[in-house]
């Protein structure tokens, strides 16, 4: 699948982009741990989530779904989850495995994780070391999936300083905690997204937080609630570039998750000069929540502020493209763990703009982009998800037609994408 995008303009819109991924992720598996029924409205119809639906379905989990988006999650309680049948398939999602583990990790029974080709290729060492050291047996090759947990239900607390800053390392642990004898505590090395904390303290876990050492108490049981999962801002990134990008555009983006643990995006647009405001704040439940407004700006090269990195992790596809729009230079450093997502991103954004007539220089952990005008071309996602949506939205502004090849895996995060982007003026054709 491809997709085939002539030059175009956004014009004034109001969208509402797809629910937040990370949230959906993880309303299905605590509400399938806790006590009683947990009501997830807003969840993500997308590939990766679906995937998680289907895994904790065949642990014993009956999981309804009224609609698309409507999600009806009968908790088994802590102990309540039964030995898979078949090996789960986690497809394309590192959130999904990583937390997973940490799950199932404190569990009674054994269980395989697997994945798709890219997920297969992504290093899980980061989790198999602390959750090892909580006493789990994990089995890999060499580093990285299939991953086979053989469960003991015997897991001890630890305090992990972690030497990486990863949410998903961050949660697999701080689930595995909950089965433990004794407290566990991770350290971070710089705030990373806490929806996982947000959400174990909204259905009654007592997560203690002591500056970057986030704490939680063994034995604690989770209650069923509702959640309102809110527009996923990693998703609304790309209509922002858009709006950002074109002519003389005003977009209102509604309901898009805020937290403050996300919105890097935001801080480093602005700092290139963008016009992006947050209106109607509110709050979903735990979970920050806004309306997004943005107008076409003028952006200007910077240099990036590594502190801001970890809060915008995976919206980097879309600041190399506004970087390559942008007048000046734009500096990027730090973002290492980019070479390990579902692609390495350094490498494929840097191919991709310089296949537009871009200027890319890359470093180890970082790159130097020459902002220019992009032009016509073919163009390789590598099967990234992200990669292939920020490319798109490239290629709205380019001076000729751009093919980007390998998109099937947009569906894993946000269905309808190019229709979506079409509503707002993008000529997007996908081809077979």
């Amino acid at each position: 699948m491809l997709f085939r995008v002539h030059p175009g303009d956004v014009h004034n819109a109001t969208v509402a982009v797809p629910g937040d991924k990370s949230i959906s992720h993880r309303a299905l598996m605590l509400g399938s741990i806790a006590d009683g029924e947990s009501r997830i409205s807003g969840f993500l119809n997308g590939e990766d989530c679906l995937a998680t639906l289907e895994a904790m379905s065949a642990m014993g989990v009956r999981i309804d779904r009224p609609d698309d988006t409507t999600v009806v999650v009968h908790g088994v309680g802590m102990r309540g989850l039964e030995a898979p049948a078949a090996d789960l398939d986690m497809g394309n999602s590192g959130t999904a495995m990583r937390l997973m583990a940490g799950l199932l990790a404190g569990q009674a029974f054994s269980a395989t994780l697997v994945g798709d080709a890219s997920l297969t290729s992504r290093p899980m060492g980061r989790i198999i070391k602390p959750l090892g050291d909580m006493g789990a047996e994990i089995h890999s090759d060499e580093g990285r999936p299939p991953l086979t947990i053989r469960g003991t239900g015997k897991l001890r607390g630890i305090h992990y300083d972690m030497p990486i800053a990863s949410a998903q390392v961050k949660s697999a642990v701080l689930l595995a905690g909950l089965y433990a004898t004794g407290d566990t505590s991770v350290t971070e090395p710089a705030v990373t997204r806490d929806h996982t904390e947000r959400m174990l303290e909204s259905m009654g876990v007592d997560i203690g937080r002591e500056g970057g050492r986030l704490t939680v108490r063994a034995q604690q049981r989770l209650r069923g609630c509702n959640i309102q999962v809110p527009g996923d801002l990693s998703s609304a990134a790309f209509v922002v570039l858009a709006a950002l990008l074109a002519k003389d555009a005003d977009v209102l983006i509604e309901t898009v998750g805020v937290n403050p643990t996300r919105t890097g995006v935001i801080d480093i647009l602005r700092a290139m000069g963008a016009d992006i405001s947050l209106e109607n704040p509110r709050m979903f439940a735990a979970e920050p929540v806004a309306d997004l407004r943005v107008r076409s700006s003028t952006l200007h090269g910077c240099d990036v502020d590594p502190g801001l990195v970890s809060l915008a992790i995976d919206e980097f596809p879309v600041l190399f493209v506004a970087a390559g729009a942008a007048s000046g230079v734009t500096r990027f450093s730090g973002i290492g763990e980019l070479r390990v997502k579902e692609s390495d991103r350094i490498a494929a954004m840097a191919a991709g703009l310089q296949s537009l007539g871009i200027s890319v220089e890359e470093s180890p952990d970082g790159a130097v982009v020459s902002g220019g005008e992009f032009s016509g071309g073919e163009v390789e996602s590598l099967g990234d998800h992200r990669i292939a949506m920020a490319l798109a939205v490239a290629g709205s502004v380019a001076t000729g037609p751009v093919v980007v090849l390998d998109v099937a895996a947009v569906d894993t995060s946000f269905p309808g994408f190019a229709a979506l982007m079409g509503s707002a003026g993008l000529n997007i054709e996908v081809r077979e």
